[in-house]
């Protein structure tokens, strides 16, 4: 029934027509609707094949965010079913609000329902309410944002929500410019009677000039999740930096470290007597640090070389990562575009490379065509609407033939053909979609 219900909402407010939201001098509201058919072919070898289907919408719907008083509505809403019955259905609604904007400059905003709040971090799903305030901005454009919220926590792929859940909290924010701004926020979440997490989160965005620009987030356990079970600290901490050493060269960076604990199994366990093992206490560690130098070489050629060190986990030994590659569009006037990488990885048993390589062309004014190839050491298997399986393997090809086309000012097309081989299975997919668009 709730599944119903937001996907009935959702079409209500795509086919609303735009002048009942917002006066014709405004920006008019935004959406698309999108259906995807997958159809699949996995055949292990020395087995018998395996035949799927899969069936995917996608509903978006925004008003425009005016400093202006009025109402607001925000739908995001994703729907796949299966062939196979044993598969579940899956939900997600990342947005699916009704809001209204307070004051002269709309600086009191309200919002009740499904929202995505992403500079919380992993506290961001929320279904509940959140209240802001927006301070006028300054005539050095300064301007300081306060909002708190409350509710209970959604399920990823299902229409409902985490029995006995719940979460509350509060952020600051400070903007300047147009791209300058910093965001603190804490959250709790309790799960029946215990403290789930007790978090704080931060966020910059961090311009220096016009050629440099820094990224940088992290997320802090106040208190052991699970109500102390598992040890506080630093959940996780990302930093991006890009910056422009002259018009033909840039250079970039990246560091992430944190760890990955299952706070809410943990609390379940608390919760039932059940016994703690290490394992779920420590969860899983990981760490990357790397950088990249992209030369442009003419207007149409780039090419770029990287390194990077890699850990999977606490006792994991570092790896070293080295990437080399380019891209061109519109080689040498033949209107082909050609992207190219090669990485090479070295594992305790010896090092490892996967490329990748891909040409497309435009054919008239609305159709493009690619071909790509890849090979790879691992990947990723979807096996239950909770979680997914990554498979190593000592080696995976992949082919994929893509056609796209814009038809109008309303509608796309998409096709796409993928072969994926290696030593133990043969699997294909064809994949064909249809957008529309609210203009």
């Amino acid at each position: 029934m709730t599944r119903v219900c937001a996907v009935s909402f959702a079409l209500s407010v795509v086919l609303l027509p735009a002048s009942a939201l917002g006066q014709a001098s405004q920006p008019r509201p935004t959406g698309r609707v999108s259906f995807y058919t997958t159809a699949g072919l996995r055949s292990p070898k020395g087995a018998e094949s395996e035949a799927s289907g899969e069936f995917a919408t996608s509903i978006t719907f925004r008003t425009p965010d005016l400093e202006l008083k009025g109402f607001e509505v925000g739908v995001d809403v994703r729907h796949t079913g299966y062939s196979a019955s044993a598969r579940p259905q899956r939900v997600s609604i990342y947005d699916g609000f009704v809001g209204i904007r307070l004051g002269a400059q709309g600086q009191f905003r309200g919002r009740v329902g499904h929202l995505w709040l992403p500079d919380l971090g992993t506290a961001g799903a929320l279904a509940g309410a959140v209240m802001e305030y927006r301070g006028p901005q300054t005539s050095t454009s300064h301007r300081w944002t306060a909002g708190a919220f409350a509710g209970a926590e959604p399920l990823g792929y299902q229409a409902g929500y985490a029995t006995g859940v719940r979460k509350f909290g509060a952020y600051v924010g400070f903007e300047r410019g147009f791209m300058q701004r910093h965001i603190v926020g804490f959250a709790q979440i309790r799960q029946g009677a215990l403290t789930e997490r007790s978090m704080l989160s931060v966020t910059n965005y961090i311009p220096a000039g016009r050629s440099v620009f820094v990224y940088q987030a992290l997320e802090y356990d106040i208190k052991g999740p699970a109500a102390g079970a598992a040890k506080g600290g630093l959940s996780y901490f990302l930093v991006n930096a890009r910056a422009s050493a002259g018009p033909r060269i840039e250079l970039s960076g990246t560091y992430n470290r944190g760890r990955s604990i299952n706070a809410r199994q943990l609390t379940d366990d608390v919760l039932n007597g059940r016994p703690l093992t290490t394992t779920a206490i420590d969860g899983l560690r990981y760490q990357t640090a790397g950088g990249r130098l992209s030369v442009r070489v003419t207007r149409q050629i780039e090419v770029h070389a990287g390194y990077a060190r890699d850990r999977n986990n606490r006792d994991d030994a570092p790896t070293g990562r080295v990437t080399v590659g380019g891209y061109s569009s519109n080689l040498f006037g033949s209107g082909m575009d050609v992207s190219a990488s090669d990485a090479r990885i070295d594992r305790p048993f010896g090092p490892y490379h996967s490329r990748f390589v891909s040409m497309g062309r435009s054919i008239g004014r609305s159709w493009y065509a690619s071909g790509d190839y890849s090979t790879s050491l691992a990947v990723v298997r979807f096996v239950r609407s909770d979680g997914v399986v990554i498979e190593t393997r000592p080696w995976t090809r992949r082919l994929s033939g893509n056609v796209s086309a814009t038809l109008g000012r309303r509608f796309s097309l998409t096709g796409v053909v993928d072969f994926t081989m290696d030593e133990d299975l043969n699997d294909i997919r064809i994949m064909t979609g249809l957008t529309w668009r609210l203009r």
